[in-house]
C-alpha cells in the first residue's frame, strides 16, 4: 500500500531489523546507511548496543536501530540483551525481521516471529536476506515459507553484499515513518558517541579468528580519545578489553602477543576511517572474572539495567 501524501511533505522516524543471531542485519544496515556503524562479524551474538545509522533522502529520513539478536537468554547480560531488543520494538515505527534466503525457516525465526505478533501497533516487514547466496528457486521458495510464517505488511527479498534491492527495502520502510522534519542534521550518519564507536570496532578486530567461546566473552571500554599534545592530525586512543578466562586472554595476545597486535593493527585502520584522522592505539587487556553474570560489572562495562 502506498501512502499519497503531498509533494512536499516529509517523513521521518526510526525502524529496527530483528532476526536470530547472524542474519545479515548489522551488515544490511552498514549497506543501507553506506558507511561502516554496526559491528558485522561471523560471528553470532557480536551486536550488543542499540546503535543508530540514519539514512538520509531529500523527502525523508529514515533512522535504523540495530538490536542485538533475540534469543532464549542463558545468562544475565542475555537478558539485558533481550529486554533491550523488546524494549526497542515499542519504540520505532516499523520492524524488518530478517529471515535468511539460503536457510530454512527454524525455531528460532519462529520464536521470534511470536515476540513480534505481541508488538500489535507495529508494522512489520519481512526482509529476506543473503539472497546473493540463493538461488532464485530458493529465494522464491523462502518468500512462500516466509509469509506462512505470520501476516507481514510487505515481504522484501534483498541482498546486502551486492546491493539488490535495497531501494526498495527504504521505500518499504519509509511508507511506514509518519510525516514529519528530519530529525538530525544532513551529514550526521549515527548517533552513538565516537568512543563507543571505537570500541566496536576494537571487539570487531578482536573477534575475527578466534575460537567459538570467544564472542560473548569480550567487552572493550575506550578510556580516552584526545589529540596529542602539538598535533591536530593524530588522536591517541587508551583502550582496555576485558576477557573473563585467562586462557581467553591468552588466545586473545596469540604466540609472542602477535595476535594481539594484528587485532590493534586492524583496528586502527578502521577506527582512522571512521574518523577521518591518524591514530595512537593503546591497547591492553585484563581478565574480569564471569563479567556477563555479574550486575556491578556490566554496569561498569555499560550494559545498564
Amino acid at each position: 500500500m502506498h501512502y499519497v501524501t503531498s509533494p512536499d511533505s516529509h517523513r521521518a522516524g526510526f525502524a529496527c531489523f530483528v532476526g536470530r543471531p547472524n542474519v545479515g542485519k548489522s551488515t544490511l544496515m552498514n549497506a543501507l546507511v553506506g558507511t561502516k556503524v554496526a559491528i558485522t562479524s561471523s560471528k553470532p551474538q557480536t551486536t550488543r548496543r542499540v546503535i543508530r545509522g540514519i539514512v538520509h533522502r531529500p523527502d525523508a529520513q529514515l533512522i535504523i536501530v540495530d538490536t542485538p539478536g533475540l534469543h532464549r537468554p542463558r545468562t544475565l547480560l542475555g537478558e539485558r540483551l533481550d529486554s533491550l531488543v523488546l524494549s526497542t520494538l515499542t519504540e520505532v515505527d516499523a520492524i524488518g525481521f530478517c529471515v535468511p534466503a539460503n536457510e530454512p525457516i527454524g525455531k528460532g525465526d519462529r520464536f521470534i516471529a511470536d515476540k513480534l505478533s505481541a508488538v500489535k501497533k507495529t508494522p512489520v516487514i519481512a526482509v529476506v536476506t543473503k539472497c546473493d547466496l540463493a538461488s532464485k528457486e530458493q529465494i522464491a521458495e523462502q518468500l512462500l515459507a516466509v509469509s506462512q510464517v505470520a501476516e507481514f505488511a510487505a515481504i522484501v527479498p534483498v541482498s546486502a553484499q551486492a546491493g539488490d534491492q535495497l531501494d526498495v527495502l527504504v521505500d518499504v520502510l519509509i511508507e511506514h515513518m509518519p510525516e514529519s522534519p528530519p530529525l538530525y542534521e544532513g551529514g550526521q550518519l549515527t548517533d552513538e558517541p565516537e568512543q563507543v564507536l571505537v570500541g566496536e570496532l576494537i571487539r570487531e578486530a578482536a573477534l575475527e579468528g578466534v575460537r567459538d567461546e570467544l564472542p560473548h566473552s569480550i567487552a572493550v571500554v575506550v578510556d580516552e580519545m584526545l589529540p596529542r599534545e602539538g598535533r591536530d592530525d593524530l588522536l591517541d586512543i587508551y583502550a582496555h578489553m576485558f576477557v573473563e578466562r585467562p586462557s581467553q586472554k591468552a588466545i586473545v595476545i596469540g604466540h609472542k602477543g602477535e595476535r594481539l597486535r594484528d587485532v590493534g593493527t586492524k583496528a586502527r585502520k578502521q577506527i582512522e576511517a571512521l574518523l577521518g584522522t591518524r591514530v595512537y592505539l593503546d591497547l591492553r587487556i585484563s581478565v574480569l572474572k564471569d563479567w556477563q553474570r555479574d550486575p556491578k560489572q556490566l554496569r561498569r562495562l555499560g550494559f545498564y539495567d
